[in-house]
């Protein structure tokens, strides 16, 4: 079988011409038939060192080293269908494409305008026919098989819209000779412009475009989005694809010239060759003309005449075959309308990039390269690139425009260095061709235009809303940019324009909320607005205030049964949170807001795995808030020992829980909760003696935190507490004592609703389960933790369950499996910084390496599992101990003690990073 070639490929593309009908027929015999076809194509593609790259039903796609083997191919393949007996089925006609051009091969298919174009040739051809673009003809007119010949059928215009291609029809005696007509835009009226470029992607968004279109009761479509996202592209090619449907013709009219409503009827009249006659007023013409045609309008740039949308209502219904498809920024507003809102281009996650091999399959990625070789003809996305290329897309929301305007500066700018400019989108993003409208020239002059249609009201919220970041509802909205109650006009009157007008979106936010969000792009300009208007400061800090009201408010919900609701409304307003915390730690120089709004979203940072930002945030806030106030201050410090324990910072953890417990009149201070603040520090403290072996010191901080939460009428903080001396009761050897506290306060977490402790107290009896042996109890309470923790998305704690799950497969026996859920254990606490869970999943995969016999391996995690204990200053739980001792034994004995101890120091010698890289290799590998 041939490799797919590469570099400049040959295409040939066929299809059965009225296969539906056929199979509808006599679907028996059109199945035999099918089989006879794809044998001889098979059979010729084959011997002429093609390669089949796809078939889609009866269609095949094929690529050819080149052109003459693809026309001997082809030819062969006609002969062997014309000559073979089809029974009932009369013949089959099939019909094909040539196409020659350079193409993008990825894992055995092909990408590019090359690949487009043949596809839009075959489409023009019948049953029987082999057509050739010019580029083919090129490479075989001196090569063609004997008795052949090509006939020039002339230039025509493909549905692509792109320039005209001329098109050659093979001749060989045993070929048939006259067709109609190709199936060209030739073929059908219409005035659609040809287009500069071929669109690129899209293929969803016109396929749905077209199928609204079909309905009989869509008459009137109006494709609306925001400046630069492609709106009249997408309208051209939709109507393209659909000029077989209207006898009458589609026709263009363009209104990007047109500023007066009294000109539309005039422009469209034009454009249809209407003339005023006998005095008639030209509407009425217009209407007589229209009357018995079956014809689509596309009417491009509404916004700018939208005086006159009730012209089209007229027209529509003095013509009842006319249908019309219109581009604006704001709908028409007319009784029947449909709207589609033109989508930005497919981009990749930038949370979860895609292989560099996989990134052009984003229509954003595409149309960046494409553009980039137009400017540059030797660029290509590489490993080094590919991250700068995805981010710079998705920093530009996928739009058109905006892509387009950046790679054209792919000659002076590499995608790293445009990376770093995007800070202003809008300097940027300039130069664009100088036969575009001025609108289109520059990213700023899109949304200018935009921003030009606004009343003076709505351009006041338009920059108001920038002070928001990531997205905002209706309540905050009317909270912060309608603070005094008296805006000019009615708020949500003023979002419905501003979606109406492209410039916000609305979107379902958590619970079925509505939620408004801006384009990157958009907000960018918006928040100069904001600047000149001389309101940024006083807006800055009512966003400040409210979100530290709305954080405050969450504190106690987050740890009790609302849990997964708040947590759920935290996460989609984090990015208000930062923009507060940010504004309130630099210009607002308000760090008392930060220490409080940092104290409050703690629990959030915790249960969402966000250890290393929210540390950050409360370090600066304590570093800029000096001493007072004491009471947010506490917890802050509180909020601060956890993360830092987490993260096994031992000291950092104990330094902080101290200095909280150090302030004048701590033991008044209470949570958002209403825990007492010194149980909380309490209670932190002695989770960091314990974790460094000082059982004794831990159990009394533990009581004494135990009578500061029940004095306080806590019953969270009271069950936190018994919860973590049973933790201090199992590492003291006392498994029956502990499940009996775990069992206690299993129930206090129950009657509060706190899922998350829920889970971590099961989590903790499933590890008491494994040390005592009992594998399958252990098994059931580590999955139902896990089952809740992922359920409510909370990331902490999850590589905990997932450690003991492995603990209780490498028991049993199943290293695979144990190996597997180690990897994934560790993958999770190398993400969200979990340290102290990262180096327990080490150890478990050091087990494992020994239990696979790599002895060597095995040396070198316990080594450094070793080495990064005592760098923590944790020393193991005896049952810990004794869990990995038989495995440390098995392996040390079976290597010579001098490679054991070289192994050992290597394995001490590593970092944790380089640690669990090295222990994660078998993994990857596949075990």
């Amino acid at each position: 079988m041939a490799s797919p070639p590469t570099g400049t490929v040959t295409f040939l593309f066929t299809d059965i011409e009225g296969s539906t009908r056929l199979w509808e027929h006599d679907a028996p015999a059109m199945q035999a038939a099918l089989a006879r076809h794809d044998e001889l194509l098979r059979l010729a593609i084959e011997e002429h060192g093609g390669y089949v790259f796809k078939t889609v039903g009866d269609a095949f796609c094929c690529a050819f080293p080149t052109a003459p083997d693809a026309l001997e191919a082809a030819l062969e393949t006609q002969r062997g269908l014309l000559s073979s007996e089809w029974e009932d089925m009369g013949s089959l006609g099939v019909r094909m494409a040539l196409h020659v051009g350079a193409a993008e091969e990825r894992g055995g298919d092909y990408f590019g305008p090359s690949v487009n174009r043949v596809a839009r040739l075959l489409a023009t051809a019948y049953g029987g026919q082999v057509l050739l673009s010019l580029p083919t003809q090129e490479l075989v007119r001196d090569r063609l098989p004997a008795g052949t010949n090509l006939r020039d059928l002339g230039e025509h215009r493909l549905k692509d819209l792109f320039r005209p291609e001329r098109v050659y029809q093979l001749l060989a005696p045993e070929l048939p000779v006259e067709f109609p007509p190709l199936r060209t835009l030739d073929a059908y009226r219409n005035n659609l412009p040809l287009q500069p470029t071929p669109l690129i992607g899209r293929e969803k968004a016109i396929a749905e475009v077209c199928e609204r279109l079909s309905r009989p009761e869509v008459r009137l479509l109006t494709l609306t989005g925001a400046g630069g996202t492609g709106k009249t592209r997408l309208g051209l090619q939709a109507a393209a694809e659909l000029t077989e449907e209207f006898e009458d013709g589609v026709f263009f009219v363009s209104l990007a010239a047109v500023s007066d409503p009294e000109l539309v009827v005039g422009a469209v009249a034009g454009t249809l060759g209407v003339k005023e006659a006998g005095g008639q007023p030209l509407l009425e013409s217009l209407e007589d003309y229209l009357y018995e045609k079956h014809i689509l309008l596309l009417v491009d740039n509404f916004e700018q005449v939208l005086e006159a949308a009730p012209v089209v209502s007229e027209l529509l219904s003095a013509a009842p075959n006319l249908k019309v498809l219109a581009t604006s920024r704001i709908p028409l507003r007319l009784y029947g309308e449909h709207e589609y809102t033109v989508p930005p281009l497919a981009l990749p996650d930038p949370e979860r990039p895609p292989p560099v091999e996989r990134l052009t399959q984003y229509e954003a990625v595409r149309l960046f390269v494409e553009r980039a070789r137009a400017a540059k003809a030797d660029f290509s996305v590489t490993n080094d690139n590919a991250p700068a290329v995805a981010e710079v897309c998705n920093r530009l929301d996928g739009l058109p425009l905006a892509i387009e305007l950046a790679a054209a500066r792919i000659k002076v700018l590499s995608p790293q260095k445009m990376l770093g400019r995007l800070g202003n989108r809008l300097k940027l993003l300039t130069g664009g061709a100088r036969d575009l409208p001025e609108r289109q020239r520059t990213l700023r002059s899109a949304i200018e235009w935009s921003h030009g249609l606004l009343e003076e009201d709505e351009q006041v919220l338009f920059a108001r809303l920038s002070v928001f970041a990531g997205g905002r509802t209706l309540e905050a909205i009317e909270a912060i940019c309608d603070a005094e109650g008296d805006f000019p006009v009615d708020v949500l009157d003023g979002l419905s324009s501003l979606v109406d007008k492209s410039l916000l979106q609305q979107k379902e936010g958590v619970g079925g909320e509505p939620r408004f969000v801006m384009l990157e792009t958009i907000h960018e300009f918006a928040r100069e607005k904001l600047q000149e208007s001389g309101e940024a400061e006083e807006l800055r800090r009512l966003h400040a205030g409210y979100f530290l009201a709305l954080a405050e408010e969450a504190e106690p919900a987050v740890e009790g049964a609302q849990q997964a609701a708040w947590v759920e409304r935290l996460e989609e307003e984090h990015d208000n949170m930062r923009a507060a915390l940010s504004w309130s730690l630099g210009q607002g120089q308000n760090a008392e807001l930060a220490l409080r709004m940092g104290a409050a979203l703690g629990e959030f940072w915790y249960l969402r795995g966000y250890f290393g930002e929210g540390r950050r945030w409360l370090e600066e806030a304590l570093a800029k808030s000096g001493r007072t106030p004491k009471a947010a201050r506490a917890r802050a410090l509180h909020r601060v020992s956890w993360l830092a324990f987490l993260q096994g910072d031992l000291d950092r953890a104990e330094e902080a829980s101290e200095e909280g417990l150090g302030l004048e009149g701590v033991e008044l201070f209470r949570t958002g909760g209403g825990d007492s603040t010194a149980a909380d520090l309490q209670r932190m403290l002695g989770m960091v003696v314990g974790n460094r072996g000082e059982l004794e010191q831990q159990t009394e901080l533990l009581e004494d935190s135990l009578a500061l939460s029940r004095e306080a009428g806590s019953l969270r903080g009271m069950a936190a507490s018994i919860f973590i001396l049973g933790v201090t009761w199992r590492a003291r050897g006392d498994f029956e004592r502990a499940t009996q506290l775990f069992e206690e306060a299993l129930m206090m977490f129950r009657e509060t609703g706190d899922q998350a402790l829920i889970a971590s107290v099961l989590t903790h009896q499933g590890f008491t389960f494994v040390l005592q042996g009992d594998l399958e109890r252990a098994t059931a309470a580590s999955e139902e933790a896990a089952a809740m923790l992922r359920e409510q998305k909370h990331r902490s704690y999850i590589a905990d369950t997932l450690n003991n799950l492995g603990w209780a497969a490498l028991l049993g026996g199943d290293s695979e499996r144990a190996g597997a859920l180690y990897a994934e254990s560790t993958r999770l606490s190398l993400e969200i910084g979990d340290n102290l869970a990262a180096s327990e999943s080490l150890l478990g995969l050091a087990c494992v390496a020994e239990a696979r016999g790599e002895a060597e391996r095995a040396a070198r995690l316990f080594g450094a599992c070793e080495a990064l204990r005592e760098a923590r200053g944790t020393p193991p739980e005896p049952g810990e101990r004794a869990l990995q001792e038989p495995y440390l034994a098995a392996a040390r004995s079976q290597l010579d003690e001098a490679v054991w101890q070289e192994a050992w120091a290597e394995g001490r010698a590593m970092k944790l990073e380089k640690a669990i890289s090295y222990a994660l290799e078998v993994e990857e590998a596949g075990g």
